[in-house]
């Protein structure tokens, strides 16, 4: 083989050795691509997991501090209901003995108030010597139907009024011209009520009835 024929054949193995070689480097390029393409979708794929893990832990932590507001609302809300309770069972307990103790003293006092009153009722207003005595005993009676008024006691004194079973006690009935049925003509004993109407005693008296 000549000089000429042998540099022509090793310039063609170049020529082949060199376009494989750019071949390799284009596959090597793709490969590499494809791999960086690969990671990154992996990467993706993992960030978006683990934000998907987050957003799932917050809204189960979420659901859970609502769970405990819901609760200790409830709690609060029954403390107060109890409280309001417990305040109103202490009023109502306290009006209780205040009236307990006015009945008391109104059951004590109203003796006293019914003698004065009998004692005006049959002295002698004639008699210039008593005088005196009537007029201290009507004052008397007056300061102390005062007295017992300011602290919630009230007297019943129903003449004329109509019957009125909750606050009167019909000991007798009498027939009385112009006068209509179950009207009360004459007060024996006046009564005693409590300020809102809780009677202490009703008051004895005489009712009117129909003619027959």
């Amino acid at each position: 083989m000549s000089e000429e024929q042998k540099k022509t054949v090793e310039e063609a193995i170049e020529t082949v050795l060199g376009e494989e070689s750019v071949e390799q480097h284009v596959e090597a390029e793709v490969v590499a691509e494809e791999v960086a393409a690969e990671s990154a979708t992996q990467e993706a794929e993992t960030e978006k997991t683990e934000q998907a893990d987050i957003v799932a832990d917050l809204t189960k932590k979420l659901a859970e501090a609502e769970e405990t507001i819901k609760e200790q609302k409830d709690q609060v809300i029954r403390a107060q209901a109890f409280a309001q309770n417990e305040i109103r069972k202490a009023g109502i307990d306290a009006e209780n003995r205040r009236k307990s103790v006015l009945r008391t003293f109104a059951n004590a006092l109203t003796p006293v108030v019914d003698h004065l009153e009998l004692a005006i009722q049959h002295a002698d207003k004639e008699n210039e010597t008593l005088k005196p005595m009537v007029d201290g005993v009507e004052m008397t009676l007056t300061e102390l139907l005062k007295a017992i008024s300011s602290i919630g006691i009230q007297q019943i004194d129903p003449m004329g009024e109509a019957l009125n079973p909750e606050k009167h006690q019909a000991m007798s009935m009498q027939v009385v011209e112009g006068v209509p049925a179950n009207q009360v003509v004459a007060v024996m004993q006046k009564g005693y009520e409590l300020n809102g109407g809780q009677v202490i005693r009703p008051a004895m008296v005489v009712v009117s009835k129909a003619a027959e």
